[in-house]
Protein backbone atom coordinates (compact mmCIF):
# COMPACT_ATOMS: atom_id res chain seq x y z
CA UNK A 1 0.00 0.00 0.00
CA UNK A 2 2.85 2.64 0.31
CA UNK A 3 2.77 2.77 -3.85
CA UNK A 4 -0.56 4.32 -3.43
CA UNK A 5 0.03 6.50 -0.58
CA UNK A 6 3.53 7.76 -2.28
CA UNK A 7 0.78 9.17 -5.12
CA UNK A 8 -0.52 11.74 -3.21
CA UNK A 9 2.21 12.32 -0.52
CA UNK A 10 5.51 12.77 -3.04
CA UNK A 11 5.77 15.44 -4.75
CA UNK A 12 5.56 14.35 -8.60
CA UNK A 13 3.57 15.54 -11.37
CA UNK A 14 1.00 12.49 -10.67
CA UNK A 15 0.63 13.86 -7.43
CA UNK A 16 0.14 17.13 -8.68
CA UNK A 17 -2.46 16.13 -11.32
CA UNK A 18 -4.25 13.73 -8.52
CA UNK A 19 -4.89 16.22 -6.08
CA UNK A 20 -5.89 19.20 -8.18
CA UNK A 21 -8.48 16.61 -9.86
CA UNK A 22 -9.68 15.44 -6.20
CA UNK A 23 -10.07 19.53 -4.74
CA UNK A 24 -11.84 19.89 -8.27
CA UNK A 25 -14.10 16.57 -7.99
CA UNK A 26 -14.77 17.26 -4.27
CA UNK A 27 -15.39 21.45 -4.57
CA UNK A 28 -17.78 20.69 -7.90
CA UNK A 29 -19.59 17.92 -5.72
CA UNK A 30 -20.58 20.59 -2.54
CA UNK A 31 -21.28 23.32 -5.11
CA UNK A 32 -24.38 21.65 -6.20
CA UNK A 33 -25.32 22.14 -2.64
CA UNK A 34 -28.19 25.30 -2.49
CA UNK A 35 -28.03 27.07 0.89
CA UNK A 36 -31.19 29.66 0.86
CA UNK A 37 -31.64 29.04 -2.87
CA UNK A 38 -27.76 30.08 -2.81
CA UNK A 39 -25.31 27.63 -4.73
CA UNK A 40 -21.33 28.71 -4.99
CA UNK A 41 -21.18 26.47 -7.84
CA UNK A 42 -17.59 26.10 -9.06
CA UNK A 43 -16.87 28.32 -6.98
CA UNK A 44 -16.66 25.86 -4.20
CA UNK A 45 -13.82 24.20 -5.17
CA UNK A 46 -11.61 27.36 -3.93
CA UNK A 47 -12.84 26.42 -0.18
CA UNK A 48 -12.02 22.75 -0.78
CA UNK A 49 -8.85 23.81 -1.96
CA UNK A 50 -8.40 25.87 1.16
CA UNK A 51 -9.81 23.30 3.36
CA UNK A 52 -7.00 20.49 1.75
CA UNK A 53 -4.17 23.39 2.30
CA UNK A 54 -5.49 23.36 5.52
CA UNK A 55 -4.75 19.86 6.76
CA UNK A 56 -1.53 20.37 5.30
CA UNK A 57 -1.96 18.65 1.93
CA UNK A 58 0.96 20.25 -0.36
CA UNK A 59 2.12 20.14 -4.20
CA UNK A 60 5.03 20.89 -5.71
CA UNK A 61 5.06 24.69 -5.62
CA UNK A 62 6.19 24.96 -9.73
CA UNK A 63 3.78 22.23 -10.90
CA UNK A 64 1.30 24.35 -8.49
CA UNK A 65 1.89 27.63 -10.10
CA UNK A 66 1.81 26.51 -13.79
CA UNK A 67 -1.54 24.53 -13.37
CA UNK A 68 -3.03 27.88 -11.63
CA UNK A 69 -1.34 30.15 -14.10
CA UNK A 70 -2.63 28.49 -17.44
CA UNK A 71 -5.91 27.95 -15.70
CA UNK A 72 -6.70 31.61 -15.07
CA UNK A 73 -5.07 31.75 -18.65
CA UNK A 74 -7.64 29.83 -20.41
CA UNK A 75 -10.37 31.04 -18.02
CA UNK A 76 -9.97 34.78 -19.05
CA UNK A 77 -9.26 34.06 -23.16
CA UNK A 78 -12.05 31.64 -23.19
CA UNK A 79 -14.35 34.76 -21.97
CA UNK A 80 -12.61 37.26 -24.25
CA UNK A 81 -13.39 35.05 -27.11
CA UNK A 82 -17.14 33.95 -26.43
CA UNK A 83 -18.40 37.91 -26.05
CA UNK A 84 -15.59 39.21 -28.73
CA UNK A 85 -18.48 38.85 -31.84
CA UNK A 86 -21.30 40.82 -30.50
CA UNK A 87 -18.93 42.66 -27.69
CA UNK A 88 -18.86 46.29 -30.32
CA UNK A 89 -22.28 45.56 -31.43
CA UNK A 90 -23.73 45.25 -27.98
CA UNK A 91 -21.14 48.37 -26.76
CA UNK A 92 -22.77 50.69 -28.84
CA UNK A 93 -26.88 49.96 -27.86
CA UNK A 94 -26.30 52.35 -24.38
CA UNK A 95 -23.19 50.29 -23.73
CA UNK A 96 -21.05 53.44 -23.30
CA UNK A 97 -23.33 55.32 -20.85
CA UNK A 98 -23.58 51.55 -18.33
CA UNK A 99 -19.22 50.85 -18.98
CA UNK A 100 -19.06 55.18 -17.87
CA UNK A 101 -20.95 54.09 -15.28
CA UNK A 102 -19.65 50.66 -14.13
CA UNK A 103 -16.11 52.70 -13.95
CA UNK A 104 -17.42 55.02 -11.60
CA UNK A 105 -18.14 52.16 -9.46
CA UNK A 106 -14.47 50.22 -9.83
CA UNK A 107 -12.95 53.63 -9.03
CA UNK A 108 -15.55 53.88 -5.68
CA UNK A 109 -14.33 50.94 -4.39
CA UNK A 110 -10.76 51.50 -5.54
CA UNK A 111 -10.80 55.09 -3.42
CA UNK A 112 -12.57 53.19 -0.81
CA UNK A 113 -9.78 50.32 -0.26
CA UNK A 114 -7.20 53.17 0.08
CA UNK A 115 -9.39 55.04 2.75
CA UNK A 116 -9.79 51.45 4.64
CA UNK A 117 -5.54 51.24 4.07
CA UNK A 118 -5.15 54.35 5.51
CA UNK A 119 -7.91 54.28 8.48
CA UNK A 120 -7.06 50.72 9.53
CA UNK A 121 -3.21 49.87 8.79
CA UNK A 122 -3.81 46.81 6.96
CA UNK A 123 -1.07 45.79 4.57
CA UNK A 124 -1.19 46.86 0.81
CA UNK A 125 -1.42 43.00 -0.42
CA UNK A 126 -4.48 42.23 2.36
CA UNK A 127 -6.00 45.68 1.27
CA UNK A 128 -6.43 44.33 -2.24
CA UNK A 129 -6.78 40.67 -1.59
CA UNK A 130 -10.07 41.80 0.55
CA UNK A 131 -11.18 43.81 -2.35
CA UNK A 132 -10.61 41.32 -4.87
CA UNK A 133 -12.51 38.99 -2.54
CA UNK A 134 -15.52 41.85 -1.83
CA UNK A 135 -15.62 42.02 -5.79
CA UNK A 136 -15.94 38.31 -6.11
CA UNK A 137 -12.99 39.01 -8.73
CA UNK A 138 -10.48 36.46 -8.82
CA UNK A 139 -8.35 37.94 -12.19
CA UNK A 140 -7.84 40.91 -9.77
CA UNK A 141 -6.43 38.74 -7.36
CA UNK A 142 -3.88 37.10 -9.99
CA UNK A 143 -3.29 40.24 -11.11
CA UNK A 144 -1.93 41.80 -7.52
CA UNK A 145 -0.01 38.93 -6.88
CA UNK A 146 1.69 39.02 -10.00
CA UNK A 147 2.38 42.66 -9.70
CA UNK A 148 3.17 42.09 -5.56
CA UNK A 149 5.85 39.18 -7.06
CA UNK A 150 7.46 41.60 -9.65
CA UNK A 151 8.40 44.31 -7.38
CA UNK A 152 9.76 41.67 -4.49
CA UNK A 153 10.19 38.16 -6.12
CA UNK A 154 10.71 36.98 -2.59
CA UNK A 155 7.32 38.46 -1.12
CA UNK A 156 5.40 35.04 -1.76
CA UNK A 157 4.47 35.11 2.25
CA UNK A 158 2.80 38.73 1.68
CA UNK A 159 1.52 37.09 -2.11
CA UNK A 160 -0.39 34.44 0.05
CA UNK A 161 -1.73 36.46 2.49
CA UNK A 162 -3.53 38.28 -0.05
CA UNK A 163 -5.02 35.26 -1.57
CA UNK A 164 -6.14 34.25 1.86
CA UNK A 165 -7.70 37.64 2.47
CA UNK A 166 -9.27 37.05 -0.68
CA UNK A 167 -10.68 33.65 0.33
CA UNK A 168 -12.05 35.51 3.70
CA UNK A 169 -13.41 38.39 1.53
CA UNK A 170 -15.23 36.23 -1.06
CA UNK A 171 -18.72 34.54 0.62
CA UNK A 172 -19.16 38.19 2.28
CA UNK A 173 -18.67 39.68 -0.69
CA UNK A 174 -21.08 37.25 -3.17
CA UNK A 175 -23.49 37.94 0.15
CA UNK A 176 -23.04 41.19 0.35
CA UNK A 177 -23.67 41.45 -3.53
CA UNK A 178 -27.36 39.23 -3.26
CA UNK A 179 -28.47 41.49 -0.70
CA UNK A 180 -27.68 44.80 -2.17
CA UNK A 181 -29.33 43.61 -5.31
CA UNK A 182 -32.66 42.32 -2.80
CA UNK A 183 -32.76 45.75 -1.74
CA UNK A 184 -32.29 47.71 -4.85
CA UNK A 185 -35.26 45.12 -6.29
CA UNK A 186 -37.57 46.37 -3.48
CA UNK A 187 -36.75 50.20 -4.36
CA UNK A 188 -36.62 50.81 -8.15
CA UNK A 189 -38.04 47.46 -9.94
CA UNK A 190 -41.35 48.14 -11.32
CA UNK A 191 -44.01 46.36 -10.40
CA UNK A 192 -44.86 45.57 -13.92
CA UNK A 193 -42.07 46.30 -16.50
CA UNK A 194 -44.08 46.44 -19.03
CA UNK A 195 -41.86 44.63 -21.55
CA UNK A 196 -42.47 41.36 -23.21
CA UNK A 197 -41.34 38.41 -21.44
CA UNK A 198 -39.48 37.40 -24.78
CA UNK A 199 -37.53 40.44 -24.82
CA UNK A 200 -34.10 39.76 -26.59
CA UNK A 201 -31.18 41.49 -27.94
CA UNK A 202 -32.71 42.41 -31.08
CA UNK A 203 -32.08 46.15 -31.68
CA UNK A 204 -34.08 46.42 -35.04
CA UNK A 205 -37.44 47.67 -35.68
CA UNK A 206 -40.01 46.76 -38.36
CA UNK A 207 -42.23 49.39 -39.60
CA UNK A 208 -44.74 49.58 -43.18
CA UNK A 209 -44.30 52.35 -45.10
CA UNK A 210 -46.64 53.93 -47.74
CA UNK A 211 -44.22 56.06 -50.12
CA UNK A 212 -45.08 59.57 -50.17
CA UNK A 213 -41.90 61.27 -50.24
CA UNK A 214 -41.37 63.48 -53.66
CA UNK A 215 -37.89 62.96 -53.18
CA UNK A 216 -37.41 59.45 -53.46
CA UNK A 217 -40.32 58.48 -56.10
CA UNK A 218 -38.24 56.93 -59.38
CA UNK A 219 -35.45 56.31 -57.76
CA UNK A 220 -33.64 52.92 -56.58
CA UNK A 221 -33.56 51.54 -53.24
CA UNK A 222 -29.60 51.91 -54.11
CA UNK A 223 -29.45 55.39 -55.01
CA UNK A 224 -31.82 56.31 -51.88
CA UNK A 225 -29.54 53.83 -49.16
CA UNK A 226 -26.64 55.80 -50.69
CA UNK A 227 -28.47 59.41 -49.88
CA UNK A 228 -29.67 58.33 -46.67
CA UNK A 229 -27.86 59.17 -43.47
CA UNK A 230 -29.01 55.90 -41.87
CA UNK A 231 -29.39 51.85 -42.58
CA UNK A 232 -31.61 49.86 -43.30
CA UNK A 233 -33.22 46.86 -45.28
CA UNK A 234 -36.47 47.13 -47.26
CA UNK A 235 -37.63 43.75 -47.02
CA UNK A 236 -40.39 43.12 -49.23
CA UNK A 237 -42.42 45.95 -51.22
CA UNK A 238 -45.56 45.66 -52.64
CA UNK A 239 -45.72 46.96 -56.24
CA UNK A 240 -48.49 46.42 -58.62
CA UNK A 241 -50.90 44.73 -56.39
CA UNK A 242 -48.39 41.73 -55.59
CA UNK A 243 -45.56 41.26 -53.06
CA UNK A 244 -41.59 41.26 -54.31
CA UNK A 245 -38.25 40.53 -53.16
CA UNK A 246 -36.49 44.04 -54.14
CA UNK A 247 -33.19 43.98 -55.23
CA UNK A 248 -31.27 47.04 -54.80
CA UNK A 249 -32.26 47.91 -58.55
CA UNK A 250 -36.05 47.79 -57.22
CA UNK A 251 -37.28 51.63 -58.14
CA UNK A 252 -40.05 52.68 -55.52
CA UNK A 253 -42.54 54.41 -56.75
CA UNK A 254 -45.74 56.89 -54.79
CA UNK A 255 -47.91 55.20 -52.66
CA UNK A 256 -46.49 52.10 -52.97
CA UNK A 257 -45.61 50.03 -49.45
CA UNK A 258 -42.96 48.94 -48.48
CA UNK A 259 -41.81 46.55 -45.11
CA UNK A 260 -38.62 48.32 -43.40
CA UNK A 261 -36.18 46.90 -40.75
CA UNK A 262 -34.11 49.60 -39.00
CA UNK A 263 -32.29 50.12 -35.77
CA UNK A 264 -34.67 51.39 -33.24
CA UNK A 265 -32.76 55.10 -32.82
CA UNK A 266 -33.33 55.41 -36.58
CA UNK A 267 -37.16 54.89 -36.72
CA UNK A 268 -38.06 58.85 -37.12
CA UNK A 269 -35.64 59.55 -39.56
CA UNK A 270 -36.94 56.40 -42.14
CA UNK A 271 -40.15 57.94 -41.79
CA UNK A 272 -38.67 61.20 -42.74
CA UNK A 273 -37.20 59.11 -45.89
CA UNK A 274 -40.19 57.22 -46.99
CA UNK A 275 -43.21 59.02 -46.09
CA UNK A 276 -46.45 57.78 -44.04
CA UNK A 277 -45.87 54.74 -41.59
CA UNK A 278 -48.78 52.47 -41.66
CA UNK A 279 -50.37 51.51 -37.75
CA UNK A 280 -48.70 47.68 -37.74
CA UNK A 281 -46.86 46.42 -35.18
CA UNK A 282 -44.77 43.92 -37.24
CA UNK A 283 -42.50 43.33 -33.92
CA UNK A 284 -44.39 40.93 -32.16
CA UNK A 285 -43.43 37.74 -31.92
CA UNK A 286 -46.63 36.23 -33.15
CA UNK A 287 -46.44 37.77 -36.07
CA UNK A 288 -46.13 34.84 -38.73
CA UNK A 289 -44.70 36.92 -42.00
CA UNK A 290 -44.93 33.73 -44.05
CA UNK A 291 -48.51 34.35 -44.21
CA UNK A 292 -48.36 37.76 -45.85
CA UNK A 293 -47.70 35.24 -49.10
CA UNK A 294 -47.52 31.65 -49.82
CA UNK A 295 -44.63 32.07 -52.52
CA UNK A 296 -42.33 33.69 -49.43
CA UNK A 297 -40.69 31.71 -46.17
CA UNK A 298 -38.17 33.05 -44.11
CA UNK A 299 -35.64 30.76 -42.53
CA UNK A 300 -32.51 31.13 -40.64
CA UNK A 301 -29.24 30.15 -42.11
CA UNK A 302 -26.29 29.19 -40.81
CA UNK A 303 -22.68 30.22 -42.12
CA UNK A 304 -20.51 27.05 -41.55
CA UNK A 305 -18.16 27.57 -45.08
CA UNK A 306 -14.28 28.58 -44.61
CA UNK A 307 -14.54 30.39 -47.48
CA UNK A 308 -17.35 32.89 -46.04
CA UNK A 309 -15.47 33.99 -42.42
CA UNK A 310 -14.77 37.64 -42.87
CA UNK A 311 -16.60 38.29 -46.13
CA UNK A 312 -18.23 41.06 -46.80
CA UNK A 313 -22.34 40.30 -47.51
CA UNK A 314 -22.38 42.82 -49.95
CA UNK A 315 -19.71 41.21 -51.91
CA UNK A 316 -21.29 37.82 -51.97
CA UNK A 317 -24.12 39.99 -54.20
CA UNK A 318 -26.93 37.18 -52.63
CA UNK A 319 -29.73 39.80 -53.20
CA UNK A 320 -29.42 40.41 -56.74
CA UNK A 321 -28.52 37.37 -57.81
CA UNK A 322 -31.30 35.23 -56.03
CA UNK A 323 -33.85 37.72 -55.31
CA UNK A 324 -33.60 37.13 -52.09
CA UNK A 325 -33.19 39.42 -48.66
CA UNK A 326 -31.42 39.13 -45.42
CA UNK A 327 -33.23 40.84 -42.78
CA UNK A 328 -31.10 39.74 -39.43
CA UNK A 329 -27.84 38.80 -39.16
CA UNK A 330 -27.53 37.30 -35.42
CA UNK A 331 -24.53 37.01 -33.97
CA UNK A 332 -23.64 35.64 -29.98
CA UNK A 333 -27.04 36.36 -29.18
CA UNK A 334 -27.42 39.68 -30.49
CA UNK A 335 -29.25 40.75 -33.49
CA UNK A 336 -27.30 43.07 -35.82
CA UNK A 337 -28.90 44.99 -39.27
CA UNK A 338 -26.99 43.64 -42.38
CA UNK A 339 -25.42 45.98 -44.43
CA UNK A 340 -23.07 45.78 -47.22
CA UNK A 341 -19.89 45.92 -45.33
CA UNK A 342 -20.86 44.12 -42.40
CA UNK A 343 -18.41 41.31 -42.66
CA UNK A 344 -20.06 37.67 -41.71
CA UNK A 345 -18.36 34.94 -39.24
CA UNK A 346 -18.36 31.03 -38.74
CA UNK A 347 -21.17 30.92 -36.84
CA UNK A 348 -23.70 33.63 -37.70
CA UNK A 349 -26.97 32.91 -38.48
CA UNK A 350 -29.08 34.45 -41.16
CA UNK A 351 -33.05 35.54 -41.25
CA UNK A 352 -33.12 34.74 -45.28
CA UNK A 353 -36.85 35.78 -46.91
CA UNK A 354 -37.24 35.02 -50.56
CA UNK A 355 -38.81 32.10 -52.87
CA UNK A 356 -38.12 28.14 -51.49
CA UNK A 357 -36.08 27.30 -53.99
CA UNK A 358 -33.79 30.66 -53.58
CA UNK A 359 -33.38 30.14 -50.03
CA UNK A 360 -32.30 26.67 -50.24
CA UNK A 361 -29.70 28.16 -52.91
CA UNK A 362 -28.35 30.07 -50.92
CA UNK A 363 -28.39 28.10 -47.81
CA UNK A 364 -25.80 25.81 -49.86
CA UNK A 365 -23.59 28.57 -50.85
CA UNK A 366 -23.52 29.65 -46.80
CA UNK A 367 -23.12 26.04 -45.64
CA UNK A 368 -26.11 25.77 -42.77
CA UNK A 369 -24.30 22.75 -41.71
CA UNK A 370 -24.33 23.07 -37.83
CA UNK A 371 -22.00 19.94 -37.27
CA UNK A 372 -19.22 22.13 -38.94
CA UNK A 373 -19.50 24.27 -36.26
CA UNK A 374 -18.13 21.72 -33.84
CA UNK A 375 -15.18 21.46 -35.37
CA UNK A 376 -12.34 23.05 -33.03
CA UNK A 377 -10.75 25.94 -33.69
CA UNK A 378 -6.79 24.99 -31.48
CA UNK A 379 -4.58 26.83 -33.68
CA UNK A 380 -6.30 30.31 -33.45
CA UNK A 381 -6.74 28.96 -29.82
CA UNK A 382 -3.06 28.56 -29.04
CA UNK A 383 -2.00 31.84 -31.10
CA UNK A 384 -4.53 33.98 -29.07
CA UNK A 385 -2.84 33.18 -25.85
CA UNK A 386 0.22 33.55 -27.47
CA UNK A 387 -0.43 37.13 -28.09
CA UNK A 388 -1.98 37.98 -24.99
CA UNK A 389 0.67 37.00 -23.02
CA UNK A 390 2.99 38.56 -25.24
CA UNK A 391 0.42 41.63 -24.96
CA UNK A 392 -0.29 41.35 -21.13
CA UNK A 393 3.86 41.36 -20.88
CA UNK A 394 4.31 44.76 -22.32
CA UNK A 395 5.42 47.58 -19.78
CA UNK A 396 3.11 50.34 -19.64
CA UNK A 397 4.68 53.41 -18.16
CA UNK A 398 2.47 55.55 -15.85
CA UNK A 399 3.43 59.20 -15.06
CA UNK A 400 3.67 59.33 -11.21
CA UNK A 401 4.12 55.61 -11.02
CA UNK A 402 8.15 54.58 -10.45
CA UNK A 403 7.36 51.20 -12.04
CA UNK A 404 5.33 50.11 -14.98
CA UNK A 405 2.42 48.20 -15.23
CA UNK A 406 1.26 45.11 -17.17
CA UNK A 407 -1.62 43.96 -18.04
CA UNK A 408 -0.47 40.52 -16.78
CA UNK A 409 -1.53 36.86 -17.56
CA UNK A 410 -5.63 38.18 -16.70
CA UNK A 411 -5.58 41.58 -18.45
CA UNK A 412 -3.81 40.71 -22.26
CA UNK A 413 -5.33 37.20 -23.41
CA UNK A 414 -8.81 38.90 -21.90
CA UNK A 415 -8.64 41.84 -24.50
CA UNK A 416 -6.92 39.56 -27.40
CA UNK A 417 -9.55 37.09 -26.61
CA UNK A 418 -12.51 39.77 -27.67
CA UNK A 419 -10.12 41.06 -30.83
CA UNK A 420 -9.72 38.12 -32.32
CA UNK A 421 -13.46 37.15 -31.59
CA UNK A 422 -14.50 40.73 -33.01
CA UNK A 423 -11.97 40.68 -36.01
CA UNK A 424 -10.28 37.71 -36.52
CA UNK A 425 -12.42 37.10 -39.15
CA UNK A 426 -11.70 39.78 -41.36
CA UNK A 427 -7.98 38.17 -41.73
CA UNK A 428 -9.95 35.08 -41.99
CA UNK A 429 -9.26 33.50 -38.74
CA UNK A 430 -11.53 30.98 -37.25
CA UNK A 431 -12.51 31.62 -33.81
CA UNK A 432 -15.83 30.60 -33.38
CA UNK A 433 -16.26 27.64 -30.80
CA UNK A 434 -19.94 26.20 -30.01
CA UNK A 435 -21.20 27.61 -26.93
CA UNK A 436 -21.09 24.49 -25.02
CA UNK A 437 -16.88 24.05 -26.07
CA UNK A 438 -16.39 27.43 -24.82
CA UNK A 439 -18.02 26.68 -21.48
CA UNK A 440 -16.30 23.64 -21.59
CA UNK A 441 -12.83 25.54 -21.65
CA UNK A 442 -13.81 28.18 -19.15
CA UNK A 443 -14.75 25.86 -16.50
CA UNK A 444 -11.90 24.07 -16.95
CA UNK A 445 -9.78 26.57 -16.38
CA UNK A 446 -11.66 28.56 -13.87
CA UNK A 447 -11.59 24.92 -11.65
CA UNK A 448 -7.87 24.38 -12.01
CA UNK A 449 -7.29 27.67 -11.14
CA UNK A 450 -9.28 27.97 -8.12
CA UNK A 451 -8.01 24.28 -7.03
CA UNK A 452 -4.38 25.80 -7.31
CA UNK A 453 -5.47 29.04 -5.74
CA UNK A 454 -7.24 27.63 -2.64
CA UNK A 455 -4.62 25.14 -1.68
CA UNK A 456 -1.77 27.62 -1.85
CA UNK A 457 -4.03 30.26 0.68
CA UNK A 458 -5.50 27.26 2.59
CA UNK A 459 -2.22 26.35 5.11
CA UNK A 460 -3.01 29.52 7.36
CA UNK A 461 -6.88 30.68 6.52
CA UNK A 462 -9.09 29.42 9.76
CA UNK A 463 -6.44 30.27 11.96
CA UNK A 464 -6.93 33.81 10.95
CA UNK A 465 -10.29 34.32 10.02
CA UNK A 466 -11.03 33.20 14.23
CA UNK A 467 -8.74 36.23 14.98
CA UNK A 468 -9.85 39.84 15.71
CA UNK A 469 -7.59 40.29 12.51
CA UNK A 470 -10.14 37.83 10.61
CA UNK A 471 -13.80 39.63 11.88
CA UNK A 472 -11.76 43.20 10.78
CA UNK A 473 -11.63 41.32 7.57
CA UNK A 474 -14.98 40.24 7.27
CA UNK A 475 -16.60 43.40 8.01
CA UNK A 476 -14.01 45.05 5.39
CA UNK A 477 -14.93 43.14 2.87
CA UNK A 478 -18.70 43.85 3.35
CA UNK A 479 -17.74 47.83 3.82
CA UNK A 480 -16.39 47.22 0.29
CA UNK A 481 -18.66 45.24 -1.46
CA UNK A 482 -22.30 46.84 -0.29
CA UNK A 483 -21.08 50.68 -0.15
CA UNK A 484 -20.11 51.20 -3.89
CA UNK A 485 -23.04 49.28 -5.10
CA UNK A 486 -25.73 50.90 -3.15
CA UNK A 487 -24.14 54.58 -3.80
CA UNK A 488 -23.38 53.75 -7.64
CA UNK A 489 -27.06 51.82 -7.96
CA UNK A 490 -28.98 54.26 -6.45
CA UNK A 491 -27.33 57.48 -8.41
CA UNK A 492 -27.94 55.68 -11.69
CA UNK A 493 -31.52 55.16 -10.47
CA UNK A 494 -32.53 58.06 -9.56
CA UNK A 495 -30.27 60.89 -11.02
CA UNK A 496 -28.85 59.02 -14.48
CA UNK A 497 -32.80 57.59 -14.51
CA UNK A 498 -31.10 54.14 -15.70
CA UNK A 499 -33.95 51.53 -15.79
CA UNK A 500 -34.09 48.89 -13.04
CA UNK A 501 -32.73 45.80 -15.05
CA UNK A 502 -30.13 47.90 -16.83
CA UNK A 503 -28.91 49.15 -13.75
CA UNK A 504 -28.52 45.46 -11.67
CA UNK A 505 -27.12 44.01 -14.86
CA UNK A 506 -24.58 46.40 -14.82
CA UNK A 507 -23.87 46.44 -11.00
CA UNK A 508 -23.51 42.61 -11.55
CA UNK A 509 -21.51 42.98 -14.53
CA UNK A 510 -19.04 45.43 -12.25
CA UNK A 511 -18.72 43.78 -9.21
CA UNK A 512 -17.98 40.30 -11.54
CA UNK A 513 -20.94 38.42 -9.58
CA UNK A 514 -23.27 36.21 -11.63
CA UNK A 515 -24.86 34.69 -9.01
CA UNK A 516 -26.61 37.82 -7.95
CA UNK A 517 -27.74 38.10 -11.62
CA UNK A 518 -30.13 35.50 -10.71
CA UNK A 519 -32.27 37.12 -8.15
CA UNK A 520 -31.95 40.90 -11.18
CA UNK A 521 -34.13 38.57 -13.35
CA UNK A 522 -36.38 37.96 -10.55
CA UNK A 523 -37.18 41.74 -10.90
CA UNK A 524 -37.37 42.18 -14.80
CA UNK A 525 -38.82 40.68 -18.14
CA UNK A 526 -36.82 39.27 -20.67
CA UNK A 527 -32.54 39.12 -20.41
CA UNK A 528 -32.39 43.14 -19.95
CA UNK A 529 -30.03 42.19 -16.82
CA UNK A 530 -27.81 39.53 -18.97
CA UNK A 531 -27.37 41.88 -21.47
CA UNK A 532 -25.80 44.40 -19.39
CA UNK A 533 -23.78 42.33 -17.32
CA UNK A 534 -22.31 40.97 -20.63
CA UNK A 535 -21.75 44.26 -22.08
CA UNK A 536 -19.89 46.00 -18.95
CA UNK A 537 -18.50 42.83 -18.02
CA UNK A 538 -15.07 42.32 -20.01
CA UNK A 539 -14.25 46.05 -19.19
CA UNK A 540 -14.33 45.69 -15.94
CA UNK A 541 -12.48 42.59 -15.69
CA UNK A 542 -9.76 44.94 -17.10
CA UNK A 543 -10.20 48.01 -15.16
CA UNK A 544 -10.59 45.74 -12.11
CA UNK A 545 -6.63 44.06 -13.18
CA UNK A 546 -5.51 47.22 -13.69
CA UNK A 547 -6.34 48.51 -10.37
CA UNK A 548 -5.23 45.89 -8.55
CA UNK A 549 -1.49 46.63 -10.54
CA UNK A 550 -1.93 50.28 -9.24
CA UNK A 551 -2.90 49.58 -6.12
CA UNK A 552 0.07 47.57 -5.02
CA UNK A 553 2.48 50.28 -6.56
CA UNK A 554 0.78 53.10 -5.05
CA UNK A 555 0.06 51.43 -0.88
CA UNK A 556 3.08 49.35 -1.60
Amino acid sequence: MNWFLELFTQHTFIQAVMILSLICATGIALGSIKVFGISLGVTFVFFAGIIAGHFGVTVNPEMLALAQNFGLILYIYSLGLQVGPGFFSSFKQGGIKQNIVAFVLILTGSLLAVGVYWATGLSASDTVGLLAGAVTNTPMLGAGQQALLQMNPENTEAANNMAMACAVGYPFGLLGMVLSVILMRKLFAPKNTGKNSDASTDNTYVSEYQISNPAIFGKTIKEIRQDADCQFVISRVWKDGRLIIPTSETILEENEHVLVISGKKDVERIKMLFGHREDVDWNKKDIDWNAIDSQLVSRKVLVTKGEHNGARLGDLRLRNSYGINITRVNRAGIDLLPSRKLRLQLGDKLTIVGEARAVENVSIILGNESKQLKNPHLLSLFIGIILGLVLGSIPIAIPGISTPIKLGIAGGPIIVGILMGAFGPRFHIATYTTRSANLMLRQLGLTIYLAGLGLSAGAGFFATVFTIEGLQWVLTSILLCVVPVLTIGFIAARVLKMDYADNVGMLCGGMANPFALDYAGSGSDGDDPAVAYATVYPVSIFLRVISAQILILLLG
